[in-house]
């Protein structure tokens, strides 16, 4: 099995990794792009236009991307009481989060080059100078699809949790190890294991570290990244 290496020192495995991605995503585009058609038409009926949700996110080295996915969410509207994540997220938005289908159009990132299947989940752009150093490695590599801590219990892991996994990924990443990842998110997103964190709709806001400034939790936590946000008429999301 492969030790703990720097794929910097390595780039052969670096460009083996991209090869694998961009050849998996192609192949994952076209076998599922029927699916992604009734996908389209459901968001279409059930919650409107636009069809995709689009929203800056921070990937390697700290660049920012647009990333792409299904809509799941109503826009807010304060009169009709929909302004909590929980308000906002439809029976079909509940169903596409837990089988993860809404994650679907994130293949065209990969395609990018923006996003690897495997690697840190990509999170907002408010977040950047929340990280301590050490949390701030997690940009050391592309984000992806998939992770260890979305297949180590997802949303049910406090961000602190989540941020360790990140930079352990980092620290020992391999083709093994990605393998074994890919193989553990089939598994649980056929259970539809840790799909949003305990009194959240999807997962409360990253503040900080804790002993820092106090995480805020609960239905009156602001946003977390995985949240629809509102755009003008015509807009995009």
């Amino acid at each position: 099995m492969d030790t703990p290496v720097d794929l910097a020192r390595r780039p052969h495995r670096e460009t083996l990794k991209r090869a694998v991605d961009v050849a998996a995503a192609v192949l994952l585009l076209v076998l599922a792009a029927p699916l992604i058609l009734v996908v389209a038409v459901l968001v279409a009926v059930g919650l409107g236009r636009p069809v995709l949700f689009r929203q800056p996110r921070v990937g390697r080295h700290g660049q920012v991307f647009e990333l792409v996915k299904f809509r799941t969410m109503l826009p807010p509207d304060p009169q009709r009481g929909r302004v909590r994540d929980g308000d906002r997220l439809t029976p079909l938005g509940r169903f596409l989060r837990s089988t993860s289908l809404d994650e679907l159009p994130t293949l065209v990132n990969v395609l990018r080059g923006d996003m690897s299947l495997v690697g840190p989940r990509p999170l907002l752009t408010a977040y950047l100078p929340r990280y301590s150093p050490t949390q701030a490695r997690r940009h050391e590599v592309r984000p992806g699809v998939t992770g260890l801590a979305q297949v180590r219990g997802r949303n049910s892991l406090g961000w602190e949790e989540k941020l360790d996994l990140d930079v352990w990924y980092v620290d020992h990443r391999c083709l093994r190890l990605d393998l074994s990842i890919l193989a553990a998110t089939v598994r649980t997103v056929l259970r539809r294991e840790g799909i949003s964190a305990a009194g959240s709709a999807t997962a409360p806001e990253f503040l900080g570290t804790p002993s820092l400034v106090p995480a805020r939790s609960g239905p009156d936590a602001r946003p977390g990244p995985d949240a629809d946000l509102a755009v003008p008429a015509g807009g995009r999301r």
